[in-house]
């Protein structure tokens, strides 16, 4: 399930230092030269047996759904960045009397040979007693580290709903979240969403191939829709699934979804007409 997308991120932690950064709105603002990543949240940091570790959020909160993450690593006593580290991780959810992972990707060094990028898709927020970790294991010298990590995953802070778990008409349980735009705008909005299928509690793979048909609507303002939408299609080169969103206004937006198999059958979602106005899958927006 390991599908690497070269331009879009990974790799997850946080705990005990959800630190701010030194900027007023929390984000990082280094010199590019000192530091590769910039205008980011620092979300974790540590020192390490000689190594510092810094993991970078693309939001202030983790959130239930796609998170983008950066991890630098660098040599304390020469301060140079290391580039050939192998990381792997898994984030678990520890529930009452059982856990589960989550949809997640490889990190790599896809731009920047300094920074390793990846992402996770979070089904669920965590609480008081359920809660996500973030195990980690990385190999540097030949020296192997594993370490288990809490992480702090809150329900979408504007409140829409961005993730879908659920089971389709195979029997087969997807997890499908919505990846951008992440700043729609009245045009047409190019889209992109991951979807996943449980292989079981700890592995997730990609879906291939299949169609995510898009029809967005507007509840009320008579749900009209938009023109000039493109159902969402596989694009092997990435991993995600891309199409056309078009928003003619400003204002909420519900994203009728249905999910189609290779074979043309709808696994989920349901078409949109006068007698039947919402697909039981669906995104929600509102700008």
């Amino acid at each position: 399930m390991k599908t690497l997308y070269k331009n879009i991120v990974l790799l997850v932690a946080t705990a005990v230092l959800f630190a701010s950064c030194s900027s007023d709105d929390n984000t990082t603002d280094y010199n590019s030269e000192e530091n590769p990543i910039t205008e980011k949240y620092l979300v974790y940091e540590s020192i390490d047996e000689g190594l510092e570790w810094h993991v970078y959020s693309e939001n202030k909160e983790l959130e239930v759904g796609y998170n983008e993450f950066f991890v630098t690593i660098k040599e304390v006593e020469t301060e140079n960045y290391l580039q050939n580290v192998t990381i792997d991780w898994m984030p678990m959810m520890y529930m009452h009397g059982m856990a589960h992972s989550a949809p997640y990707s490889n990190l790599s060094n896809a731009e920047n040979p300094k920074v390793y990028q990846g992402y996770v898709v979070f089904q669920m927020a965590g609480n008081n007693e359920e809660y996500w970790e973030l195990d980690i294991s990385y190999s540097v010298d030949g020296k192997s580290v594993e370490r288990s990590i809490p992480i702090d995953v809150v329900q979408p802070l504007d409140g829409m709903v961005k993730t879908q778990s659920f089971v389709g008409n195979d029997e087969q349980n997807y997890v499908l979240a919505y990846v951008a735009p992440t700043k729609p705008e009245v045009a047409t909005n190019y889209m992109l969403a991951v979807l996943y299928k449980m292989d079981d509690m700890h592995n997730f793979s990609i879906v291939e191939n299949y169609i995510i048909a898009l029809d967005p609507r507007m509840p009320g303002m008579g749900n009209h829709s938009s023109p000039n939408n493109k159902d969402l299609e596989y694009n092997s080169d990435t991993g995600f699934y891309e199409g056309k969103l078009s928003m003619t206004m400003t204002g909420y937006w519900r994203l009728n979804l249905q999910l189609l198999n290779t074979d043309g059958q709808v696994l989920k979602g349901e078409e949109i007409t006068e007698e039947h106005p919402n697909s039981s899958l669906y995104f929600e927006l509102e700008f």
